[in-house]
C-alpha cells in the first residue's frame, strides 16, 4: 500500500497535541476494570463494536483515556481534535507514512541527533512529533577521526545527582538555548541525566509563566526566550507540572484526614512525581502500626490503591497493577473525596 494511503489512515488516530497524558495500554484498560491483562485479551472486550478505536497500528496498541472512560461509563464517545498539529505524536508507521519512507528507511532517519533529541516513549512505543519528522535534514555527517568531544562512554557522572538542578539552572540563564549535548559538555554528565534534568529545569520556569500569565507552553518558551525546537519535551512536562500543582490542595486534605485517622506519623502533603510520559502520580507512606497498607499511591489518570512495599511504592515501572496481593483499587473516580477514601481504607484493613 502506498505511503499516501498510510497518511490518510494515521491522520485520523495518533496521539494528539496535549493528550499525551491520556494515553493508555491495555494493561492500563484492564487495570481500570480490576483485571488482568490476559483476561481482557482472552475475552476481546476490547474489540466489541464501539470501543474506541486504538491510536496507533502497531503491536503496542495505545487508547486515549477520556475515550475508554466515557466507554466504560456507558456515554457517547468524544471525537479526538481532527486539525493536525505541530506537537501531535507520531509513531514509527505514522512517520515513515509521512516522510514517504519504508519503514526501514524511517529506522535509519530516526537515529539522526536531530531526530533521537525528540524521541519520546509513549506506552513503550516510540514517537516523534508531527514538526520534528515533517520539518528534518539529516545532519551532515563528520568526518572520521574527527575529535568528537562530549563525555566518554562508559565513564560516570562527574556531578553529584543532588546538584546537578542547580548546576543545569546556572547553565539555563546564561544560554537560553542550552543543549543537553552542552550540559554534558560543560558538567561531565550522561546525555540522559542532562536531557533529564534541563527538561525538568526548562519545564518548571515554564510552568511558573504559564501559571502567571495565563499562557500556553509554547508562549511561555518564546518569553523566557527558548528555542521552539528544544522546548517540545519540556512543554509536555510543563503542562504536568501545572496539573500537579492543581492537585496539590487535593492531596493535602487526604494527607490531613489520614494523619487524623491516625494512619500517617505526619500530615504534610505528598510531592507529585511526573512518569516518563508525563502522568501525574503521587505516593503516601502509612507509617503508623495501625495502618491498614504501607503505602498508597495515587495516579491523575486511575485514582488510588494501595501498595505492598513502603520503599518502592509505585513498583517496577510504575505500571498500574491489576488488584493482588497487597494491591487494591481504592473509591471511585480519579479524586474520591477524603472521607470516601478513608471508609475505602477501613474496608481493607
Amino acid at each position: 500500500m502506498s505511503a499516501r494511503w498510510f497518511a490518510g489512515l494515521w491522520e485520523a488516530q495518533m496521539i494528539r497535541a496535549g493528550r499525551r497524558h491520556m494515553v493508555r495500554t491495555l494493561a492500563d484498560i484492564a487495570a481500570q476494570q480490576g483485571i488482568a491483562v490476559q483476561t481482557l485479551l482472552n475475552s476481546g472486550r476490547h474489540l466489541a463494536e464501539g470501543f474506541p478505536a486504538p491510536l496507533n497500528g502497531g503491536r503496542t496498541r495505545l487508547y486515549d483515556g477520556e475515550q475508554v472512560d466515557a466507554y466504560l461509563a456507558g456515554r457517547p464517545i468524544p471525537p479526538l481534535p481532527a486539525a493536525a498539529d505541530d506537537e501531535d505524536l507520531l509513531d514509527r508507521q505514522e512517520a515513515a507514512a509521512l516522510r514517504g519512507m519504508t519503514l526501514q528507511q524511517w529506522d535509519g532517519r530516526k537515529k539522526d541527533p536531530a531526530v533521537s533529541e525528540h524521541l519520546v516513549v509513549v506506552g513503550g512505543v516510540e514517537h516523534w512529533p508531527r514538526r520534528v519528522v515533517r520539518d528534518h535534514t539529516p545532519t551532515p555527517r563528520r568526518h572520521a577521526g574527527g575529535g568528537g568531544g562530549g563525555r566518554p562512554t562508559g565513564a560516570g557522572d562527574q556531578v553529584p545527582r543532588d546538584q546537578l538542578p542547580a548546576l543545569v539552572a546556572q547553565l539555563l540563564d546564561d544560554d537560553p538555548a542550552l543543549t543537553a549535548a552542552g550540559v554534558t559538555d560543560r558538567l561531565g554528565v550522561h546525555r540522559n541525566t542532562a536531557q533529564a534534568a534541563l527538561t525538568q529545569c526548562r519545564a518548571e520556569r515554564m510552568a511558573d509563566v504559564m501559571e502567571q500569565r495565563q499562557v500556553t507552553a509554547a508562549q511561555a518558551a518564546a518569553v523566557l526566550g527558548y528555542p521552539a525546537g528544544l522546548t517540545r519535551r519540556a512543554s509536555g512536562r510543563a503542562e504536568a507540572v501545572l496539573r500537579g500543582r492543581q492537585a496539590r490542595p487535593y492531596l493535602a486534605a487526604v494527607a490531613h484526614a489520614l494523619h487524623a485517622r491516625g494512619w500517617t506519623v505526619a500530615d504534610a502533603p505528598p510531592a507529585v512525581q511526573h512518569l516518563d510520559d508525563d502522568a501525574c502520580v503521587a505516593t503516601l507512606v502509612l507509617d503508623a502500626p495501625t495502618a491498614p497498607a504501607p503505602a498508597l499511591v495515587w495516579s491523575e489518570r486511575h485514582g488510588w490503591r494501595t501498595a505492598p512495599s513502603r520503599r518502592h511504592p509505585l513498583g517496577r515501572g510504575a505500571a498500574w497493577p491489576p488488584p493482588g496481593p497487597g494491591v487494591r483499587h481504592l473509591a471511585t473516580g480519579t479524586t474520591p473525596t477524603p472521607i470516601d477514601l478513608v471508609h475505602a481504607l477501613d474496608s481493607t484493613g
